[in-house]
């Protein structure tokens, strides 16, 4: 067999063992969807309505601690499309899927990655499955505590006279706290990111450092995309980010500091 039928068979078996993991990342998905659509309405009545109610979590916290006390957001929903409720039922039980299986795709994603790289750097990289969960599911628990609930409060409220009522789409109002919770979930993953570019050499930690005002004015802007125009909500969105960008400081230092030392023993 000559080099490059063996580097064919080679690239044709990497690619089935690809297709084998994204298989088995869907079926988790799937499984724990499946199992989600037995329990749709307690999750529809308990983790989507309850967010219009007064005594949401957040909102209860933030009347019992910091005395900002409101009444129960005066939203009524709708369905005017046929098959709209179950299409939406369907992608509450896909994410929510997706979510309970992130750690399990990720660890088959980061499978098929792991055997292509040096023995030094699978030692740095050691205990990466459960650091990008752990960054995941806490991004998800802040953009469902914090994020959409601010959203829904600031919107559910706003009206530009009294003649109108907010009658919501149960499609956008879902889409919101979907998004909400996969975006900053996903942005909870900075320091990851910081880590890996930092291992490829494209950032540095004086480059981190040069470009932190930057990086805060970015912040700042990306926090009033996301939230409702007011300033309060737009700071308890970016403090977060910006103590994960300081965290991806140290993350970067920590990788300048290892490639050094590995130059002076070489």
């Amino acid at each position: 067999m000559s080099d490059s039928e063996e580097q064919e068979m080679s690239f044709l078996q990497h690619l089935e063992e690809l297709r084998w993991r994204i298989v088995r990342s869907v079926i988790a998905i799937v499984v724990l969807g499946v199992g989600m659509w037995f329990v749709k309405e307690w999750v529809i009545e308990n983790l989507f309505i309850s967010m219009t109610k007064i005594d949401f979590i957040t909102y209860q916290f933030m009347c019992d601690y910091f005395g900002i006390c409101t009444d129960e957001i005066p939203v009524e929903f709708q369905s005017n499309k046929v098959g709209s409720q179950f299409t939406y039922a369907l992608l509450v039980c896909l994410v929510g899927g997706f979510i309970l299986a992130f750690p399990y795709v990720f660890y088959q994603l980061w499978s098929f990655v792991k055997p292509g790289l040096r023995e030094s750097e699978k030692q740095v990289v050691k205990g990466i499955t459960f650091y990008v969960t752990v960054l995941f599911l806490f991004g998800v628990v802040f953009g469902y505590i914090i994020v959409a609930p601010l959203c829904i409060q600031f919107f559910g409220y706003f009206t530009l006279s009294p003649d109108f009522q907010n009658i919501w789409m149960i499609g956008s109002f879902m889409s919101l706290i979907i998004s909400s919770v996969i975006f900053t979930g996903l942005l909870f993953l900075l320091p990851v990111v910081i880590y890996i570019l930092s291992k490829i050499g494209i950032v540095t930690p004086e480059f981190l450092i040069k470009y932190r005002k930057h990086s805060i004015v970015g912040v700042l802007i990306l926090s009033a995309l996301i939230t409702p125009p007011d300033f309060i909500s737009q700071i308890i969105v970016s403090i977060p980010i910006i103590l994960l960008y300081e965290v991806g400081i140290i993350v970067s230092r920590r990788v300048e500091k290892a490639r050094k030392a590995a130059q002076l023993k070489n």
